[in-house]
């Protein structure tokens, strides 16, 4: 008899893989509950869905997948006690996230004027995501200054310094941590009251990561006593439900989907497929989960001053988010599950491209048409 798997109805490029090999159901997050779960082998979810005793007691679910980085939603404890499998999608959406770090950094330049190569960002959490942050920004001819204390610890500690030292130097700090409550390094409001009083450079602030990783209302009073200068935020404290105050304070204010590209989702789907495929013992080809081409995909840059900020901006441009959500905060779910397809800079072509901007624009991941 053949496997029964629920999947999240919102996973997209998934729809007909599984089916040849498993009985497939598809269900909204706020449907997968333990009565639909109960007959259920397996289950590939994202974020919503809270996978834990009080979900999986009493089923015969052996596989829990996420399509997400972030697996702070599975109580893998638990999971591990039942002889439930396990398993995340590390890395899926990294290049994602740095496509909305370096889009908002461009439109946070363009608002004040500065040169981003007279900048310092200090990047909390050099994983997956923040190691791409890192490449873009040093890219961007940033000063950059890395925080990670459990890579401190294994690697070249020169490499990393503290996170007073972030505080104290840094004119940007955008965090890419995990959500941990314990351990030796919990992240759960790493950014207090007391960091941001020891702030010195008057920061802007960026997070996305998990919006608990933020303590969103010293956040917000850091900001209106003048020690933050501006917020951009994809994440936030009681999502779908955060603070309107600190969301229409914020200049960019997204409903977390900076790693909703349509490549980073495709990773993840693979990756699903790819781990769904080992438990039940077979082999299935991931290769023909690809996302659409782009309406535009090919840009012109002829008489374009600056090349770089208009292909990424063409590309994605996080102020339509913005857009959205401050005018319309109640549909922060709606626009995160019904979110518009965005490509990465891979799936464009830049044409009339500067001779001089050719081997930099490319090195962003561009196709260049000579």
């Amino acid at each position: 008899m053949k496997q029964r798997i629920i999947i999240d109805d919102k996973i997209p490029f998934i729809r007909g893989v599984l089916e040849p090999y498993a009985d497939v159901r598809y269900l909204p997050a706020p449907a997968i509950d333990p009565a639909s779960v109960r007959d259920a082998d397996m289950l590939i979810v994202r974020t919503r869905t809270r996978c834990d005793a009080s979900l999986l007691d009493g089923s015969r679910c052996r596989f829990v997948g996420t399509a997400t980085i972030g697996y702070d939603h599975i109580d893998t404890a638990y999971c591990c006690r039942q002889g439930i499998v396990w398993c995340n999608a590390p890395g899926c959406n990294a290049a994602s996230v740095a496509q909305y770090i370096t889009a908002s950094l461009l439109r946070h330049a363009e608002k004040t004027g500065c040169d981003l190569r007279d900048r310092c960002i200090g990047i909390v959490g050099v994983g997956h995501v923040g190691r791409q942050v890192e490449a873009h920004c040093r890219r961007l001819g940033m000063h950059v200054l890395l925080n990670d204390p459990p890579r401190a610890e294994v690697e070249d500690a020169t490499a990393f310094v503290s996170l007073d030292t972030i505080a104290r130097e840094c004119d940007y700090i955008t965090f890419h941590t995990p959500l941990t409550r314990d351990g030796a390094y919990p992240s759960y409001h790493l950014a207090d009251e007391h960091f941001f009083s020891s702030l010195c450079r008057c920061p802007v602030i960026l997070n996305a990561a998990r919006g608990e990783v933020v303590d969103n209302a010293a956040l917000e009073t850091a900001y209106d006593a003048g020690r933050v200068s501006d917020m951009i935020l994809d994440c936030w404290e009681n999502e779908p439900a955060p603070s309107q105050a600190l969301l229409q304070k914020a200049f960019i204010a997204t409903p977390h989907i900076a790693g909703y590209s349509a490549d980073g989702k495709a990773n993840a789907t693979r990756m699903m497929v790819a781990a769904t495929a080992r438990h039940l013992g077979i082999e299935i080809d991931t290769s023909t989960i690809q996302p659409p081409v782009p309406p535009v995909a090919c840009l012109d840059m002829q008489g374009i001053a600056h090349p770089l900020a208009k292909a990424v901006w063409a590309a994605y441009d996080p102020l339509d988010d913005t857009h959205d959500l401050k005018n319309a905060p109640a549909a922060f779910e709606s626009l995160r599950g019904h979110y518009r397809l965005r490509r990465e800079f891979g799936a464009y072509t830049l044409t009339h491209v500067p001779e001089n901007e050719v081997f930099y624009l490319s090195s962003w991941g561009f196709a260049i048409l000579k």
